[in-house]
């Protein structure tokens, strides 16, 4: 026997996990604009981005796996058209803000960053590019895995290079985290990928290497001057960066560290953390709130990666469940760069915390992701006395 009752079809697991979410960023929020030079009211903003962002959510639920599949190319070339434009766009509607022309602005609407909707949109294609991979090579052979590898890469590097350009090395980093879960769970031989992997780790310790120890030959032979990996520097040593590059690291240290175990309380910062209510969100919670605070958002995001991970595993469509791996990988890459780099043991690269931080164009953007997920559960037909779909 089917259910049919729409109501009984939301997944209201997720709804719960998003409400939680929801009033977590409220409350951070509410306390970040209490202290500082902040004139505006970003606590009712950020309820209005988060109305708007569950707009997504009943758009999307709609669509079903095919009508996904037919939308995804459309969606990326959409994505890449707005990323070119972004480029040649004038001053006028795509000013340069903080050295790099990552936005649209609307006047009197405000401002949108379209990579954070283009994360989505490489989600949907490269879903689509696996499964139909996989649909036409139904025998794997190290050629066709090599074939999937190098179509998953090129779907990649367009919108990462168009990204690169602005320059946005945070988004960045998100295009690749969501390219390898991808590839992971992609079929792909594990004979290409550790080779793949390994030979990716040496550069990057070969470069990092270079950048501590023999900045000068980086300097001579590829003309990379050394104040350019100041956030290197300030992430290895950030108190004898602490007036320049390495400030807001020190800070947000202070501001946890003196959180300790339970808090401050609510309202009762002493730590001044410039722009805390957007990157530097999860300083705030451990100020305020301590580390019982902390550990209950992480918990929080524990369950949202949890349960997309029994969605995708539940589901009989691979199509759906490539879908959900990259989700995954976006969100969770989100949260432990952040978090990382709050606490320094990540290089600081400007990646908001998922639906905590404020920003209207990266909340939109994982709702738009998420949104994925309920139209998944919405669109799994259960019945009584089975466990199949």
């Amino acid at each position: 026997m089917t259910t049919n009752n729409k109501t009984s079809k939301l997944d209201w697991g997720l709804v719960l996990i998003l409400m939680l979410l929801f009033i977590a960023s409220c409350v951070a929020i509410y306390s970040a604009q209490t202290t500082g030079q902040y004139s505006e009211n970003f606590l009712v903003k950020q309820i209005v981005w988060y109305i708007v962002g569950s707009g997504f959510i009943v758009g999307v639920i709609s669509f079903d796996s095919d009508q996904l599949k037919k939308l995804s190319w459309y969606a990326y070339g959409f994505g890449i058209l707005l990323l070119l434009f972004l480029i040649i766009a004038p001053d006028s509607i795509a000013p340069v803000r903080n050295g790099a022309k990552s936005w649209f602005i609307f006047p009197g609407m405000g401002s949108l960053q379209p990579s954070e909707f283009v994360k989505v949109f490489i989600i949907l294609a490269l879903s689509r590019i696996i499964t139909d991979h996989h649909q036409k090579n139904l025998i794997k052979t190290i050629k066709t895995d090599l074939w999937l590898l190098g179509k998953i890469g090129l779907v990649t590097l367009i919108p990462l290079l168009l990204v690169m350009q602005q320059p946005d090395l945070g988004t960045s980093l998100v295009f690749l985290a969501i390219m390898l879960g991808m590839i992971f769970i992609s079929g792909v031989s594990w004979k290409i990928i550790v080779p793949a992997l390994g030979s990716g780790i040496f550069i990057i310790s070969t470069v990092l290497y270079f950048v501590l120890w023999h900045p000068d030959i980086l300097e001579k032979y590829l003309g990379v001057k050394e104040y350019q990996f100041g956030r290197i520097y300030s992430w290895i040593d950030p108190y004898n960066y602490q007036s320049t590059t390495g400030y807001q690291l020190t800070k947000s240290l202070l501001a946890i560290g003196s959180g300790e175990t339970t808090g401050k309380g609510m309202g009762t910062r002493e730590v001044y953390l410039p722009e805390s209510h957007t990157d530097f969100i999860f300083s705030i919670v451990g100020e305020e709130f301590g580390f019982l605070g902390a550990s209950v958002l992480i918990s929080l995001f524990f369950l949202l990666i949890y349960h997309i991970t029994k969605v995708g595993m539940e589901t009989k469509n691979d199509y759906y469940s490539y879908l959900c791996v990259g989700v995954i990988s976006m969100i969770t890459f989100h949260v432990f760069q952040n978090i990382g780099m709050t606490i320094g043991l990540l290089p600081i690269t400007g990646i908001p915390l998922p639906f905590i931080s404020y920003g209207g164009s990266s909340l939109m953007g994982n709702m738009l992701a998420i949104s994925l997920i309920f139209s998944i559960r919405y669109h799994s037909k259960k019945y009584m006395f089975s466990n199949e779909e």
